[in-house]
């Protein structure tokens, strides 16, 4: 039967709240107004939001920063329930759940998750007066001192063999707290070392076994050959090596007690991956220039300050070697003449420098430096790697190539040479842009070849960039070269749209004011418009109005614009001043719906808009929120009552009917009927159809799909779960009032009087009465009176000196609440104890709770309320006197 309640009202804002399961240690619901959710590292944390609101509120996990600033490692969840396996202590911190329909403003709420650990702890040995002696047995007075990180703080104590260490148990010996370390460590004082105190000492850190997490404990052995480490590299500093070669460093400890641990480690911080390191020696097999740098050794051993000793390792290397020509500098000419000086520099990258040498040819022969040839090596804070060869007094016979040759003293690298010519042919470069390349129109995605004719001999190296703004270049750098004078870009954008320079280098050329060129580029590209695609629902007979408007275009002057249905034209036209254009279907006929296209054309290309034109119904939204919506009235069967809104329900013609589809979980074939609508649906309408012959205890997909004269609409599926009797994890639950917290029961806030955990001896009684009555509780409810259940168990009188078990079998359809209400008898004598309360799952649910009179020195009376995970609430209720009392809803 399908039922509809017109109820603007069950739209609802989200509201939020955060459960947890999981393996937590501790959950304080309050602390400085703030949840914790305490957990060991390693363990399982596992998070639910539940919500309610309607249309069903979309959910997000995310994490601000907490032990550590990191960002939530998975962004953000999108669901309901937060999953980390293994959690690490950085992953601590504010996790945050928020929901939000659209109604109202986000809901949300949060829970600090605090990753408790210990590490192990570490015993560090210092003396008072430096490292001046090797050996401590020559020292008056050592500190041992203790450190282990862990959350919560650490406790320490310290053992000497077998006995406790204690400030004022040993004169010999001062255990104190550094006031800079905040609590991090304990030391340990040995004053005027005497005999007795050459011994094993332990440190025990303990986090006081919160969360399970054991102490730990570290042992040192001291002696009076303890000694802080020392070693000794069996390497030359720095070591100078060709490519390719094996290098190995070997480090050796040449003292310490305890024998220290030996580590190597590198400039770049991380070793090469190649490199082998077996006991103190370092190998580098195949060395290249990238394995240059300073190589350490360190030896450790916790006593004093670790030693270092350091290499450099230098691989021989020469590159990028370039030349470049100045004329005379005592003339306002750059061009080369007879009888005036020219100088040749040259220049290389050398490692190390130190080892460089440049020698000069002329012709394929030696050239040596003489009065008019002179050759000289640069000062290498000025200008490092460098030759200069100065002609004096240019002669015709001095025409002729010129070479400069780069090697490394040590051998063992290829040399650079270097070839110039100087002839009456070497003249200065110049820059000119070819004619009908600046400006340059190029479609965007196209390659386009920018390019600058450079003339001269030699030729230089051009430099390109931007010269209307301070961008990047295609390739992201400031500079790009070219040796023929083109930039060539590849798939070119509308953001490269400018002016580029092109300028001579002083590389490789002359070494005068740089010549200079610039070229214009100019990117077309199709016109950007919105929106690129719409859907738009109308129902028949109803004004359809679609506009598409132009966002940017190159060139934006000539655009014109086409209306299409499919491929049938509509209409066409041009811009005039407006930046968009429209379109509007006065009656919307079967034949016009579809998909409308707007096509907004230029030089480069078409913008589209795109608006599909359908009849097709919104999708119903599912009402989460029903009240008790499952039921049970076989044992083998329960029903569910499915509710939900439609969206929009005028958006189009009127709904005719629903498909309702609903499978078993896991299973491929859909079981679907038809639910026919009687007359039109109101936006809010809560619309109401049973599921019945479930099967106890599957789960069921549902799907809705909505139904008008145009077709099918959009459907929406939900999923259907049996939650009945209890939480799975409660199944056998018992509780037997042991230890606080009570079973995680909360003293109820509205009675007269708390329980009060205790025992005591036997007396006489007098009347007393207990009821056992049960409550529905899935959704929050509304104020209700233990008056108005009907007890499911009561016993009255004076029961004597023993305990007596109630048993009740029970028949819950969905989550519940327990009511134990306990109305004592006048006098000091009448009051109640209730123990042992259990839980257990069969063909029904099995209530048991043992029963005794105590007697007190005052009146006891409470109302604890126990919130069993998700499913089950329980609430204990005990009344100085028979009255109705109000039992507040809760979640």
């Amino acid at each position: 039967m399908l039922e509809g309640v017109y109820c603007q009202g069950v739209y609802a804002p989200p509201t939020v709240r955060i459960v947890h399961s999981g393996h937590a240690c501790n959950v304080e619901e309050e602390r400085y107004t703030e949840r914790v959710y305490t957990i060991r590292e390693g363990e399982t944390l596992e998070l639910t939001c539940l919500v309610t609101g309607h249309p069903r509120p979309h959910i997000r996990w995310t994490k601000t920063a907490g032990s550590v600033s990191d960002r939530f490692q998975d962004t953000s969840v999108f669901n309901e329930t937060l999953h980390i396996a293994k959690i690490l202590r950085h992953q601590g911190g504010r996790y945050y759940c928020k929901a939000e329909n659209g109604l109202g403003s986000p809901a949300i709420k949060s829970i600090r998750v605090d990753v408790y650990y210990l590490d192990d702890p570490v015993v560090t040995v210092h003396q008072s007066i430096g490292e001046a002696k090797e050996q401590f047995y020559y020292e008056r007075t050592v500190f041992l001192r203790c450190v282990a990180n862990s959350n919560p703080p650490v406790r320490y104590s310290w053992h000497r063999g077998r006995d406790v260490l204690s400030q004022g148990s040993d004169k010999g010996v001062e255990i104190y707290e550094p006031f800079f370390t905040q609590g991090e460590t304990k030391i340990l004082k040995l004053k005027n070392l005497r005999p007795k105190d050459y011994a094993n000492y332990s440190c025990i850190a303990s986090v006081r076994n919160v969360c399970g997490i054991p102490d730990r404990r570290v042992i040192f052995r001291l002696t009076n050959k303890t000694a802080s480490p020392s070693i000794k590299l069996l390497v030359e500093d720095p070591i100078v090596v060709n490519p390719g070669q094996t290098v190995s460093l070997v480090c050796i400890a040449t003292g310490g007690e305890p024998p220290p641990t030996l580590t190597w480690s590198s400039t770049s911080e991380k070793l090469p991956e190649k490199s082998v390191v077996k006991d103190g020696t370092l190998t580098l097999p195949a060395i290249t220039s990238e394995d240059a740098g300073v190589y350490s050794c360190i030896a450790s051993n916790n006593v004093g300050n670790p030693a270092k000793k350091s290499t450099t390792i230098i691989v021989r290397a020469l590159k990028k070697g370039r030349f470049w020509i100045t004329p005379d500098p005592y003339h306002n000419d750059d061009n080369i003449q007879i009888g005036r000086e020219v100088k040749i520099s040259c220049q290389v990258e050398a490692t190390p420098p130190e080892e460089l040498m440049f020698s000069w040819l002329k012709n394929g022969r030696a050239l040596r430096s003489s009065e008019r040839m002179v050759i000289t090596q640069t000062d290498p804070d000025i200008s490092p790697g460098t030759t200069n060869l100065d002609i004096i007094d240019l002669k015709f016979t001095d025409f002729g190539t010129y070479t400069c040759v780069a090697s490394l003293r040590g051998g063992g690298i290829p040399e650079i040479s270097i070839d110039v010519n100087i002839s009456s042919t070497t003249v200065p470069p110049s820059l000119t842009v070819p004619r009908g390349k600046s400006p340059l129109v190029v479609r965007e995605g196209e390659t386009v070849e920018l390019e600058c004719l450079v003339s001269g001999k030699p030729k230089p190296i051009i430099l390109w960039s931007r010269a209307d703004k301070e961008v990047l270049m295609p390739d992201g750098s400031m500079q790009m070269e070219s040796y023929d004078g083109v930039l060539r870009i590849v798939n070119v954008s509308r953001e490269m749209t400018g002016s580029y320079r092109c300028q001579t280098s002083q590389y490789n050329g002359f070494n005068v004011k740089p010549r200079e060129a610039v070229v214009e580029l100019i990117v077309q590209y199709p016109p950007a418009v919105e929106p690129a695609w719409s859907e738009v629902r109308q129902g028949l007979n109803r004004p359809v109005a679609m506009s598409c408007r132009v966002l940017r275009a190159h060139p934006s002057r000539v655009l014109r614009y086409e209306w299409r249905l499919g491929s049938r034209l509509l209409h066409a036209g041009h811009f005039d001043t407006r930046d968009e254009t429209e379109y509007t279907v006065r009656t919307l006929t079967r034949e016009g719906y579809g998909e409308y296209t707007c096509d907004i054309i230029n030089e480069a290309g078409a913008g589209r808009c795109t608006f599909l034109v359908t009849g097709k119904a919104f999708a119903p939204e599912f009402y989460y929120d029903t009240y008790s919506p499952l039921w049970q009235n076989r044992p083998r069967v329960y029903g569910f009552k499915l509710q939900w809104t439609q969206m929009n329900p005028d958006a189009v013609d009127r709904i005719m009917a629903y498909r309702l589809g609903i499978r078993q979980t896991g299973q491929q074939r859909w079981w679907e009927q038809e639910i026919p609508v009687e007359g039109p649906i109101q936006k809010g309408e809560l619309i109401t159809y049973n599921l019945t012959e479930l099967i106890r205890p599957e789960a069921y997909e549902v799907r809705l799909t909505p139904i008008t004269r145009f077709g099918e609409g959009d459907f929406t599926i939900r999923m259907v779960t049996y939650s009945a009797p209890i939480n799975p994890h409660l199944r056998e639950f018992h509780c037997s009032f042991e230890e606080e917290p009570i079973c995680m029961f909360t003293q109820d806030k509205n009675d007269n009087f708390d329980w009060t955990r205790q025992s005591a001896n036997m007396e006489n009684h007098h009347l007393s009465t207990v009821h056992i009555m049960l409550y529905n509780s899935r959704l929050k409810m509304k104020m209700a009176t233990t008056c108005n259940a009907s007890p499911v168990w009561s016993l009255t009188g004076n029961q004597g000196e023993r305990w007596r078990q109630a048993k009740i079998s029970i028949h819950p359809t969905s989550s519940f609440q327990v009511i134990f209400e306990g109305i004592r008898g006048p006098g000091i004598e009448g009051d109640i104890a209730i123990d042992d309360v259990t839980l257990e799952e069969g063909e029904f649910l099995a209530l048991n709770v043992f029963l005794k009179p105590l007697i007190v020195e005052r009146y006891i009376d409470s109302a604890i309320r126990q919130h069993l995970p998700l499913l089950l609430f329980s609430t204990l209720n005990i009344k100085p006197q028979k009255m109705c009392k109000f039992t507040g809803g809760f979640e």
